[in-house]
Order: C-alpha cells, then structure tokens, then sequence
C-alpha cells in the first residue's frame, strides 16, 4: 500500500498522533490478519425438546474449524465468563437457551461486542429466559427479570403470543442486501429446510441481510419474515441468524455459507471465505491418494471409518482384486490397503501389482489380509513378509485363529521411534489372535504382544526394499476399528508407506 501523505507536513505533535492512529487500526480486534480468528461458542444449555447443543455445537464447531480461517473453543458453563475469558477471542457464536448467566457473565459479553467484537446467534437463541419467559407445557410463562440488554444486542424482540414458526419445510432464503461482505459473490438465493421464524420484532438499528417468505399454506405468514440480519452494538456487529434448526438444516450449503462468513464478518469486519463452505474436511492437495481393497471375507462396516475425516488423506474403494489391480496403478494411488482375503491373483493382476510396488507404491495390509495371495510366493516372502497357512503344508502345520481374545501390543524398541508408531501407545484391543504363521526373519518389528495364542510381532514392516510395506495383525472387530490408538497406528502406516510424513 502506498500513501501519498508525508510526515514532513506534521509537527511533532502531529505525527505522534498518526502514529498513534495506526497503531490504533492495527490492534482493532479481529483487524484483517492471516493469523486465524479466535471465536468461543458458548452453550450449555438449550431447550432440549427441540435444540441439542451436544448434537450442533460440535458440528458449528467442526465447520468453522475445517475453513481453517478459525481457532474455535466452546465454553459450558457461562455463569463463568469474564472480561478476562473473553479477552482472547475475537468473536463469540450463541447457541444457548437456558437460565440467565448472572450479571457479571452478562455484563462481561456486552462489553466484550460493544468494545469493537463480534458475535453470531443461532436460531433458538431468539427466545426464552434471557427475555424474562419460559416456555412451560406449551405456554409462554414469566421467568424472571429479563436481560437488559439481550434484545438490543439480538436487535429484536418476540411477543410471546408471536412466538412460533411455519410447519417445518423447505423454503428459499433470498439474500436482499446482496452487497454486504457476507453476501457478496453468493447466489442470489439458497434453499433451506429448516424452521422459518415469523413475526419478530426488530430493532431499528436491525439491517436485514436476507428474508423468506412464509407461506400461509405451512401456517405462516405470507409474508417475508428477516432470516437474518446485523446489528451494531457499540463498536461491535452481532448477526443474528433464526435458520439452523438442527443438524440437516444446518448441512445445507446456504446455512454453512452464511453461517461461517457471518462468523468472519463479525470477528473481523470483512470476509475472506469463499462462497463453497464444507461441513467436513476437504482433502489437501498433497492428500496420500489410498485404494482400499476389500473381499473374500466379511468385517465391521467400521472398518470404513478408518479412512474418514483427514485432511491428509484421500481414498477410493475396490471389492475384488480384479477390480483393484489394473495398468497404470502407480500414476492414480500412493498406497494400497489390503483388507481382502484371496489365495489366488489372476496373472493381469499379479503384473499390475507388482508394476505399482516395483514403481514405490505403499502397501498396507490389515488383518487377514495376510491370507492374500499366499499361492504367489514373491509376494508374501519377499513384499509383506509374512504367510497365515488356513491348511498344513509340508513342513509347516496350519495357523490357528481364535476371536474374542484381549490382546496387547507394546512398541518395541525399533518402534518406539518409527514413524509409523508415532503417537501410538501400547494398545489393549479386543480382537482376533493369529497363532502358528510364517514371519520372514527380515521383516522390522514395530509391536509385538506375549500373548499365548498370539504370534510375537502384531506390526511389522515387510522386507522389500523397493516401496515401504506394513503388516497390521490387528484389525478384526468394529471395537478395535474405532478404537483411537488403532487409527493413529493405521493412519500413520498410510502416510509412512505413502511418502507423507
């Protein structure tokens, strides 16, 4: 930025002033900056007949968190908060409906909004005790003193016999001041299906930002009622937002735009989120690229949560090897997780696999994964290292299986500082245990458990020396799939075997 103002035509006084004023602008709260926006939701408690704060605060949480533009934290207990709490955010997100907090807590968020902050209330925020009633059987009771304050910072008011809204349904939301920073380069309407809240009372300082009409067919209106709007409270913006009912409503696009940019807006004073805001994390674009292969044998649809929620991650799905391994493997995936069970691969299939491996793509295999192939000896004596035998053989009995064992895993020393254990802790799991296998004496113990019905090595890096390999005993019950110190473990051998960490 340039300027074409000189300080030579300041006195002295003058241009400690200036500088004054720019240091001013420059430590406004939640001034535009590439650092992330510290927003605090607070919640606790709502009218649980209709809201569950322990069902939407996590996924409000979740959504401003995955734009990555935020540092988000949630406060339960608001009788708690103080001046001082609330001096390391920069914004707050309402979604509460209970008793009133006490005046210092309430005291202490007025001014937190008046001295230049920002804050975002969600739907059911709009009534209840903090506005003196309380809904009691269906009738609209005295609850005590109201908030003082409250409605002026929401900039508006509900009559109690006003209180209500439209059958739930789907409606179009229609942004009418399409040049505010939230709105702008959005679409000039979204569709909702949520509750549409009519006959409030707004503030003349309210400015609506986007409106719905009510159909009197659902029992409303026919008019259309503001769905949201901004509010100025001293030097701060409050957005007030009545959509957001529960978590389908709240998934939809219009919602999560809103939402979030209304959220930067009154933290910030601007918007930088684009017009597309994902409720769940979208991959990077260095994200390990994963094919998951499955078939042959049953497992817990668990087991597919193992691969959801990264960033770091993306992942396509095959349930047979001749849909799995084709020409040109190498060019689409960086690793490969096996959770099949086959004897036998097709010869196309050995030739594209062993293409893929040869070329330093990773391989995973999980559990009874360690069946696979075992009619093709380059692959589990020299690529995973290991061999269950379901039949005895000469010179070597059958492996014995039994379920329902608790077996533990402990790091050995080798592990302790692998990547592939990294954050993994000695895992306790309730599990199949796998007695009597091959395991070639060149593979890298990574874990391994004294359990009578177990082999000792439970993790082990296979011993090929052209891609990184990983063999995973454990992996046979929905208990162990969701179990957290597993899916460190096989989220870590994702990225290790993929060349990402």
């Amino acid at each position: 930025m340039t300027s074409n103002i000189s300080s030579s035509h300041f006195g002295p006084g003058r241009r400690l002033g200036l500088v004054l004023l720019l240091i001013a602008v420059c430590s406004t709260p939640g001034a535009a900056s590439s650092d992330p926006l510290r927003i605090l939701i607070v919640t606790g408690q709502t009218d649980m007949a209709y809201h569950d704060w322990r069902v939407n605060v996590p996924f409000l949480r979740g959504v401003l968190a995955n734009t990555g533009r935020f540092e988000v934290r949630v406060l339960e207990e608001p009788r708690g908060l103080t001046r001082e709490i609330l001096a390391g955010y920069d914004g707050v997100v309402l979604h509460y409906n209970g008793p009133r907090w006490g005046g210092a807590a309430e005291q202490a968020l007025e001014e937190f909004i008046h001295s230049g902050h920002g804050m975002v209330a969600v739907h059911g925020v709009s009534y209840g005790p903090f506005f003196g009633y309380r809904n009691e059987d269906g009738k609209w009771v005295p609850s005590g003193a109201p908030w003082p304050g409250y409605s002026e910072m929401l900039g508006m008011s509900w009559k109690t016999e006003n209180i209500g809204h439209a059958r739930r349904g789907v409606f179009t939301v229609k942004w009418v001041d399409r040049q505010h920073p939230i709105a702008l380069g959005l679409e000039p309407s979204f569709t909702a299906t949520d509750e549409l809240y009519h006959k409030m009372d707004l503030k003349p300082g309210a400015h609506v930002l986007a409106t719905a009409w009510s159909d009197p067919a659902a029992g409303g209106t026919g008019k259309d009622e503001p769905q949201i709007w901004n509010v100025p409270f001293g030097q701060g913006r409050v957005v007030h937002i009545t959509l957001g009912h529960d978590l389908t409503a709240m998934s939809q696009p219009g919602f999560l735009a809103a939402f979030a940019r209304a959220t930067e807006w009154s933290a910030s004073g601007a918007v930088t989120l684009p017009a597309q805001i994902s409720a769940w994390p979208k991959p990077a674009k260095d994200a390990a690229r994963v094919l998951v292969v499955t078939g042959g044998h049953g497992y817990p649809a668990a087991f597919y949560t193992l691969f959801e929620g990264y960033r770091d991650v993306t992942w396509s799905h095959a349930t047979s090897p001749s849909e799995a391994f084709k020409p040109g493997l190498r060019d689409r995936f960086d690793t490969i997780v096996l959770h099949d069970m086959h004897n036998e691969l097709g010869e196309k299939e050995q030739v594209a696999l062993r293409e893929f491996v040869e070329a330093g793509g990773g391989i995973v295999s999980i559990h009874h994964a360690i069946v696979d192939y075992t009619s093709w000896p380059w692959w589990h004596e020299e690529v995973i290292g290991g061999k269950y035998y379901e039949k005895a053989v000469e010179g070597h009995q059958a492996s014995a299986f039994k379920e329902g064992v608790e077996i533990t895993g402990v790091p050995t020393k080798a592990g302790a500082s692998h990547p592939v254990m990294r954050g993994v802790p000695p895992l306790v799991l309730d599990d199949e245990a796998y007695r009597g296998m091959w395991i070639s004496p060149k593979v890298t113990v990574l874990m391994e458990t004294d359990h009578p019905l177990n082999d000792k090595p439970v993790v082990y890096i296979g011993p090929y020396s052209k891609a990184r390999v990983v063999y995973i005993q454990f992996g046979h019950s929905e208990s162990t799939h969701r179990n957290p110190g597993y899916r460190t473990l096989v989220h870590n051998a994702i990225l290790w075997t993929a060349h990402s960490m």
